[in-house]
């Protein structure tokens, strides 16, 4: 890598379609600048990468500035010129003694730039419910700028990643394999009496790894740990290892993903050592038959509710009743979460699939005291689906 180059896996074409995007969006809302705090859509515009998220950081966009500026923490600055296509011109830094202070905030010397830039009285898009932009945020935005109108823009960046390029799906596809890879190795060594603690740190190896040899890839850190519930905890879908070992008897579910330049493709499976009971047996089956149903109607044109009611009509028949969402968009993002926080397959959600939507169709089903978990990532082509892995989607017996 070096400063100045383009050290993205994307084209600067590529990134300027993807700020006209946001500029058309922006006028449609009414906008004249967008204040972006989430780092998946940081790098989505600019390409910036880097654990920087925990101090204050954003991406300026204004109609009338050719580029979009990054504005961050000094010592971040050379990280932005390393990972952005953008001049040194459009990238900001703010003094240390803003972070974590008492008496300084950066949003003061956001505004700053802002007022610099002529946009004091603009109607500015904030992300209001982003996890990175604070409330104390949003109050010394609003107290540096008084006669700007600002505006929450919901997820109006995250709308424009819902539809991926041919590159975007080409790592998308090469995070699949990386996916595979993984949970084949938790596969090979889950077994009774081994610590959990030990598979998820063959999980965490196995995505690091990426895709070994020549012509292979190295894998990134995913957006959410190893979720590995053993047991009765596997009714609880979001816990993850501790270090009790593995015992005959029990089923464990095991939620991971791949991830190659920040892109996840994440996958489920649900793995029983012994002799699985005969309820787990007849909830892989009738889940094995809900997937195809649900794949089968997940096409171009249809809604994210088609996809859920061809799911739900299909265990209902078997008297099974799943209350929560089963599938969310995927692609770019960064901790705590890999879904982009758009569609959801889910009653009444009327967002009409687009060829090149990614989806984790995620059927868990969570009982009192037990739980599973078979799930696939898939794109929505011009014919249909197509799953980005190729994984035995059986209850997995050791």
């Amino acid at each position: 890598m070096e400063f100045g180059k383009n050290n993205t896996p994307f084209s600067e074409e590529e990134f300027a379609a993807r700020l006209a995007r946001a500029k058309d969006a922006m006028r449609r809302e009414g906008f004249e600048a967008l204040l972006v705090c989430d780092p998946a859509n940081m790098c989505y515009l600019t390409g910036y990468d880097g654990w920087s998220f925990y101090v204050h950081q954003a991406v300026l966009v204004a109609l009338d500035l050719p580029a979009p500026m990054w504005i961050g923490r000094n010592q971040d600055v050379n990280g932005a010129r390393l990972t952005t296509i953008l001049k040194d011109d459009d990238i900001l830094g703010y003094a240390d003694d803003h972070v974590q202070s008492l008496v300084k905030h950066p949003m003061q010397a956001m505004a700053a730039i802002i007022r610099e830039r002529g946009l004091e009285r603009a109607r500015i898009g904030v992300e209001a419910d982003c996890y990175y932009y604070t409330a104390r945020s949003d109050a010394v935005l609003k107290a540096e700028l008084p006669q700007a109108e600002i505006v929450d823009a919901g997820i109006l960046v995250n709308w424009l990643r819902c539809v991926k390029s041919e590159a975007e799906i080409a790592l998308m596809f090469q995070a699949a394999a990386i996916t595979e890879r993984i949970v084949e190795a938790a596969l090979e060594v889950m077994a009774d009496g081994v610590r959990q603690c030990d598979v998820a740190a063959v999980i965490q190896a196995t995505g690091t790894r990426g895709i070994p040899g020549e012509g292979g890839y190295g894998g990134d850190y995913p957006a959410i740990v190893p979720l590995m519930p053993n047991g009765v905890g596997t009714s609880c879908p979001h816990i993850t290892w501790r270090d009790e070992p593995f015992r005959a008897g029990t089923g464990t579910t095991i939620e991971i993903a791949g991830v190659r330049h920040r892109y996840h493709v994440p996958m489920s499976r649900t793995v029983f050592l012994g002799t699985p009971p005969t309820k787990m047996l007849a909830a892989a089956a009738i889940m094995a038959e809900g997937i195809e149903a649900a794949l089968a109607a997940a096409r171009p044109g249809a809604t994210a509710h088609d996809v859920w009611a061809a799911w739900n009509d299909t265990i209902e028949r078997h008297g099974i009743v799943k209350e929560s969402r089963c599938g969310y968009s995927i692609g770019l993002n960064y901790p705590p979460d890999w879904g982009e926080r758009t569609l959801s397959i889910r009653k009444g959600d009327e967002t009409v699939l687009e060829p090149n939507m990614t989806l984790h169709f995620m059927p868990g089903l969570w009982m009192d005291d037990w739980g599973m978990e078979i799930s696939e990532p898939i794109r929505i082509s011009s014919e249909g689906a197509e799953t980005f892995c190729h994984f035995s989607r059986e209850l997995f017996i050791r």
